[in-house]
């Protein structure tokens, strides 16, 4: 399955009879009536779930490393990154990769995409962009006497936006609503996106010309941010001679529905948390708001995502409840790019700064002792178990 190109509000995926099929799809229900008014409510949700098919039987306890697995066979890049990547998708949220040109950073998107048997639609973004170019916009029929909606790239089940930052502000703020609701109001009327929904996003840190810097109500909408980096000399001797020469991604198969995905988040959902583990987010996420060299620290929704991604990599690595140690291996990704310094001195620096105070933090807060035991409920008596 490819990958359908946005950019400058144009469609240049199938043509124009796969703009007009897609349009179909996303038309509202009630035929009878103009797509105009106020206070309808569209659900987007069945005809994703219709294109993603049945659910074959599968081990969905394994999807996520399979999934991993796949990448690493066609990506020149680590394997932490790749699991990082996953496990935001196992979660539930949104990644932004930012890193300095060259590196990668759509075609771990691509593949990702590509890995997932969804709807995968990618938007070059551009200074003279505008909302209605991702949201999409009602036309009128003049045959059929009535108002049609003509759906925007944020309809998918994975949406690639590359270069974010080139967009102005006006049309960055039109990703808030997808991002976070799950849900896109166009002239009043509301239409589910569907579930699950990934936004991955890119940006290149020092292109400083023609770029708008992500406000951080966008920001603290991503789960979490990382950086692929540069390869290692091997990897990229091999690069050189043509071990992974070509598209990289021909060969890429899908490893899973987006049925089977949904089930995979589902199942996420119930790993348990004990009260240790909750207190320990909660100290963290706290003590980004009370140190001096934080003008703005880590929101509530910072400590709900910090734990959905605890949660998702518990998951991944076969276990049923929260370590301290999946919080502290998670949050500088998920916290850091959160954090306002009181002295910034560019976006580069104030990305390394906010990891280091992460880091700080974590060194002083104190980790409960419950690694090695399952969350207990009430009345239970804590059994002990191997930690992974």
């Amino acid at each position: 399955m490819g990958d359908q190109q946005y950019g400058d509000g144009q469609y240049a995926g199938d043509g124009q009879y796969a703009g007009r099929r897609r349009n179909r799809r996303f038309r509202n229900r009630d035929q009878g009536s103009p797509d105009g008014g106020y206070g309808q409510h569209v659900d987007g949700n069945a005809t994703f779930a219709a294109a993603g098919g049945d659910a074959a039987p599968a081990d969905l306890a394994q999807l996520p490393s399979h999934i991993i697995d796949s990448l690493c066979k066609v990506l020149v890049c680590s394997r932490e990154v790749i699991e990082l990547t996953v496990t935001v998708l196992c979660a539930g949220g949104h990644l932004l990769l930012e890193d300095v040109p060259g590196t990668g950073k759509t075609t771990l998107a691509r593949a990702l995409g590509q890995c997932v048997g969804g709807t995968v639609h990618r938007i070059q973004f551009t200074p003279d962009m505008m909302p209605s170019d991702l949201t999409g916009v009602n036309v009128y029929d003049q045959r059929a006497q009535r108002f049609e909606f003509h759906p925007g790239p944020l309809f998918a089940d994975i949406v690639i936006a590359d270069e974010v930052n080139r967009a102005n502000p006006k049309t960055q703020a039109a990703m808030l609503e997808a991002m976070a609701e799950r849900q896109i109001s166009v002239d009043g009327v509301t239409r589910r996106l569907p579930e699950p929904y990934l936004v991955l996003a890119t940006q290149n840190p020092i292109e400083l010309e023609g770029t708008y810097p992500l406000p951080e109500a966008q920001l603290d909408r991503f789960m979490a941010r990382s950086s692929i980096g540069y390869p290692t000399r091997d990897a990229e001797r091999a690069m050189l001679l043509g071990e992974h020469a070509g598209e990289p991604l021909t060969d890429l198969q899908p490893v899973c529905t987006t049925l089977e995905l949904g089930e995979v988040l589902r199942q996420v959902r119930a790993v348990q948390v004990s009260e240790p583990v909750a207190d320990y987010i909660v100290s963290i996420v706290r003590a980004t708001r009370e140190r001096d060299d934080v003008r703005f620290g880590a929101s509530p929704r910072a400590g709900l995502n910090l734990l959905a991604m605890a949660r998702a990599r518990a998951f991944i690595r076969g276990r049923d409840f929260v370590t301290p140690h999946d919080v502290k291996t998670l949050a500088v990704p998920v916290l850091a790019h959160r954090l306002v310094p009181r002295d910034m001195t560019g976006a580069s620096a104030s990305a390394e700064q906010c990891e280091r105070i992460v880091s700080s933090i974590l060194e002083s807060v104190p980790a409960p002792a419950v690694g090695r035991s399952a969350p207990v409920k009430s009345g239970a008596t804590p059994r002990a178990v191997r930690s992974r």
